[in-house]
């Protein structure tokens, strides 16, 4: 593996690893704030497990899934993989938790 690729590969799995942090996070705060969530499944595990527990257990399998792709990174598959998990989490929870959560005081 070249080192470029290596290094594209290392900045998308730390990419990756830090929209699954920060939407984490945002949607704990925007639960709390008082928005709704747009995941049912999450929705429905929040009334489950609360949404702490719901969050961790989420977000600990998303990091899981990011970091067998980085094991896996010698699949020509990798790049584009982890590029759009990153694309959708950016279009997805980033711009629209940015956008929600900057309206807080």
């Amino acid at each position: 593996m070249t080192p470029t690729r290596e290094r594209a590969i290392g900045a998308l799995v730390i990419l990756n690893l830090a929209l699954q942090l920060f939407d984490g996070f945002a949607t704990y705060v925007g639960i709390h704030a008082g928005f709704g969530e747009g995941n049912p499944i999450l929705d429905w595990a929040f009334g489950r497990f609360g949404p702490a527990s719901t969050l961790c257990l989420f977000k600990l399998e998303a990091c899981v899934c990011v970091l067998i792709l980085w094991r896996l990174r010698r699949s020509w598959l990798a790049i584009p993989a982890l590029a759009v998990s990153a694309a959708v989490y950016a279009a997805w929870s980033f711009a629209p938790w940015t956008v929600a959560l900057s309206g807080l005081s």
